[in-house]
């Protein structure tokens, strides 16, 4: 989820969030303890409309804030034949609308000092704007004509279409992003989730006005959208603007109804090797549960554990990462980061790194090392740290009502309701070092990996010996 814009206008009145309610609470009441702070937190209050799209706010009595739409519409619900709609359509958002043209939308956003960006995952597409309260009303009209009445005129197409093309050629550069998606083409190979969000530049060149207008006509339905606020919201105002503006968006279909694919996770490897490059890129990963699974929060903890580190780092070799530790001593890597990428039903737990060509050896065995001696030999210490750290970095990333309403959002789509900051505390609380080797040792140890890796990785092990170091002989 990459959110491509600057702050201006409203948006830089960010809502406050509950992480500085709660620092607040226990600055005024020192008795209070951080267990009650979370409870002091606005409710998340959802009301489905007739049409089934649901409505979602946290009022936290601010003069700004966050609205948007969250759709069930991403690159895993596209074909090979139309695999890019999806990023296609968003670009196509803010062209005009049936109401409005380009520069009339343009310039009544900008009039109102507000905000209007999307973007589009493997699973969602986002619209959403950051506006004064006062101009709810107005800006969630403005969202319903983006989503309901979009054109699409052909000289539109054709505009955004090279854009496109220009992004496509700009990722190439990005190394990391191509890892990443070459990392989901061979560990979900044969599957929706193997295709870039993007899609090919053969699709884009391709893809036609009427390949548009089916799959919005397919996805964009009621039942699979959320409208979420957070900010200074009042909740009835939002239900009633919800009906009103989108209380006819059909909730029906004509044809099959899209649903997901089971994505098969295969143990593989991909390698583009190029002796040009400076340096190499490396992902590890394996299968990891779904969002909604409880073995997502130990491994959490355990990516945690990992941790993540960089050269420029002002820690140095003191840091409580025991791979950030031997990176530095052994200068194994320029940087290296965890990541668990979770989906619905699936997901990829694991590491990047970023190496030079004659330090990959040592640096994979390093990482797997550590992979395995979590998995056998975690210790409560390091469990108690990383779930400190952990809880820090929930709250810290829910700082803004748009991070809120990003989450109100997402977890709507993925849970069916919003998780409250209690009751994630408390999971995180019931995880130690026993929770984290059971976790990993039913996903990581023993397990088949998937690797991709791009630049000189003449030295990277062929996928037996990298496979064969994924558990460890004790005697």
């Amino acid at each position: 989820m990459l959110l491509r814009s600057l702050l201006h206008g409203a948006g830089r009145h960010v809502a406050r969030s509950s992480f500085r309610n709660a620092t607040t609470a226990l600055q005024a009441n020192p008795s209070i303890t951080y267990e009650q702070t979370l409870l002091n937190v606005p409710e998340t209050r959802v009301t489905p409309i007739k049409n089934g799209l649901r409505v979602a706010s946290e009022d936290y009595g601010l003069p700004t804030c966050t609205v948007g739409v969250w759709i069930d519409a991403g690159s895993r619900f596209e074909t090979a034949q139309n695999n890019g709609s999806a990023y296609f359509l968003e670009h196509m958002a803010f062209k005009g609308t049936g109401n409005r043209k380009q520069g009339e939308l343009e310039t009544e956003i900008e009039n109102l000092g507000a905000h209007l960006n999307a973007y589009t995952s493997r699973e969602h597409t986002v619209y959403y704007a950051k506006c004064y309260s006062k101009d709810l009303p107005k800006i969630v009209e403005i969202l319903s004509d983006i989503v309901q009445n979009n054109q699409y005129s052909e000289e539109d197409i054709e505009r955004e279409r090279h854009a496109i093309l220009r992004e496509l050629e700009e990722v190439e550069n990005d190394f990391q992003q191509v890892t990443f998606d070459q990392l989901h083409a061979t560990a979900y190979q044969g599957t929706p989730l193997a295709k870039s969000v993007i899609g090919t530049t053969d699709n884009v060149k391709s893809l036609k006005r009427a390949d548009l207008l089916k799959f919005a006509g397919t996805h964009y339905k009621a039942p699979r959208m959320v409208l979420a606020a957070a900010g200074g919201i009042n909740h009835d105002q939002l239900v009633r603007l919800s009906e009103e503006h989108f209380g006819k968006l059909k909730a029906g279909y004509q044809g099959e109804v899209p649903d997901l694919v089971p994505c098969r996770f295969s143990g593989s490897e991909i390698r583009i090797r190029d002796d040009e490059m400076p340096l190499a890129h490396i992902a590890l990963a394996v299968e990891s549960p779904g969002l909604a699974h409880a073995d997502t929060i130990p491994l959490l903890v355990a990516s945690t554990i990992i941790g993540n580190w960089d050269r420029s780092m002002a820690g140095g070799g003191f840091v409580a990462s025991r791979l950030g530790q031997q990176s530095v001593f052994y200068n194994l890597c320029h940087s290296f980061q965890t990541f668990n990428t979770c989906y619905s039903d699936t997901g990829l737990w694991g590491t990047y790194l970023v190496t030079d060509r004659m330090r990959i050896d040592d640096a994979m065995c390093a990482l797997q090392d550590e992979w395995c001696r979590i998995s056998t030999a975690c210790t409560d210490i390091e469990v108690v740290r990383a779930k400190n750290l952990l809880k820090t970095k929930i709250l810290l990333a829910a700082d803004g009502s748009t991070a809120i309403c990003e989450e109100i959002g997402r977890q709507l789509l993925a849970y069916g309701r919003r998780i409250p900051l209690h009751e994630l505390n408390a999971r995180i609380d019931d995880v130690d070092a026993k929770t984290v080797m059971a976790a990993m040792k039913q996903y990581v140890y023993n397990h088949c990996p998937a690797i991709a890796a791009i630049g000189p990785i003449e030295q990277l092990r062929e996928y037996n010996r990298t496979r064969g170091r994924m558990y460890t002989i004790i005697h």
